[in-house]
């Protein structure tokens, strides 16, 4: 892989808006409260982590884009602003910034109230709202407020697209399609999606909130953290099961005992059996993000990676590994050294 450098971290989660408040967090180790979520027709609530309100008014929201936008793309949004703090104003009109956004559940609450509304009435159901449960919507609001974004992308998938979205950057930047690059991933919950979850897994408390890495090849913008390897996509089959895909990608992805791993381990034994035995003989220190944070889906892969990179940029670790192995999709993983580090393991 060519150079690619970090250049902004940004997140909005459980734990507050910004990154410091992720890392307080996660530093503290200590898993945050859970709160009730309603269900109809359910007496005992099922269980979420919400995103605290913000204190302060989003300036952005004045934005005649986000006037209506649904919470996905607010958090979003913010995550891609504190991101891009550290690049150099742009306003010639000739910075390039790309955008990729990665969802899986995507708008759950406007596709709720849109679909509500149809089954009351389909006659008096709100046009206005059904673009807000496209999956691209997020996307493209952001790209009309930050402006000059000649390539916009949205993946849809299981939160081993985030990588992917990572990957796709990566080569925008060494084609010079961009100058630099925003990779988004967010969700936003209602009881519609806990309650799927709570399906899946009785375990899993779900969580809302965004995360964002922007990405440049330019060392002078860098936080001091090189995407060193991204593995590739170890998809599942009825021949290739999760657990194998999980070993591969572990395999690939390689790392030592000295260095930081961030696992989506949550503390089901269904769920991360794949991935826990991927990951058995590492000795190193590794930090589980769903057990302090809770299930954030698509927004859960970025928070792993923005923990990561944070890590190396304080100086914590001279390297940190991501580990991804998704739902129904496919195991990946990503490597962030400090600038000055070799990609491969020692």
């Amino acid at each position: 892989m060519s150079d690619v450098y970090i250049c902004g971290l940004g997140a909005v989660s459980p734990a507050g808006w910004g990154v410091p408040s992720l890392s307080e967090a996660l530093d503290k180790g200590e898993p945050l409260p859970i709160q009730p979520l309603e269900r109809p027709g359910w007496a005992k609530p099922l269980r979420a982590r919400p995103v605290p309100n913000a204190g302060v008014r989003p300036a952005f929201v004045a934005h005649p884009r986000l006037r209506r936008s649904s919470p996905l793309t607010l958090y979003a949004t913010a995550a891609a602003l504190e991101a891009l703090r550290g690049l150099p104003p742009a306003m010639d009109g000739r910075f390039r910034l790309g955008l990729v956004v990665s969802l899986q559940n995507g708008c759950v609450q406007y596709t709720y109230k849109f679909f509500d509304e149809a089954l009351k009435d389909p006659a008096t159901a709100s046009p206005l709202l059904f673009p807000e449960t496209v999956h691209a919507a997020p996307a493209s609001h952001i790209a009309a407020l930050l402006g000059n974004t000649p390539v916009v992308y949205t993946f849809v998938g299981d939160p081993t697209s985030f990588v992917q979205g990572l990957s796709v950057a990566a080569d925008w930047l060494e084609e010079s399609l961009v100058d630099a690059c925003l990779v988004i991933g967010a969700e936003e919950i209602n009881w519609l999606s806990a309650d799927a979850l709570w399906h899946l897994d009785r375990s899993a408390v779900i969580a809302g909130g965004a995360g964002a890495l922007c990405l440049s090849r330019d060392p002078k913008s860098s936080l001091g953290v090189r995407m060193a390897a991204i593995t590739d996509s170890h998809t599942y089959s009825a021949c290739f099961p999760r657990l194998q895909a999980a070993r591969a990608m572990r395999e690939q992805l390689g790392g030592s005992g000295s260095e930081l791993l961030c696992d989506g381990l949550g503390g089901s034994a269904r769920a991360d059996a794949p991935e826990a035995a991927a990951w058995s003989d590492w000795t190193g220190p590794r930090l589980s993000l769903k057990r302090i944070l809770g299930e954030g889906l698509m927004a859960g892969a970025a928070w792993q990676c923005v923990a990561a990179c944070d890590a190396v940029a304080r100086g914590q670790f001279r390297a940190a590994n991501v580990s991804l192995v998704g739902g129904h999709q496919q195991a990946i993983g990503a490597r962030f050294v400090g600038a000055g580090q070799p990609s491969s393991a020692t």
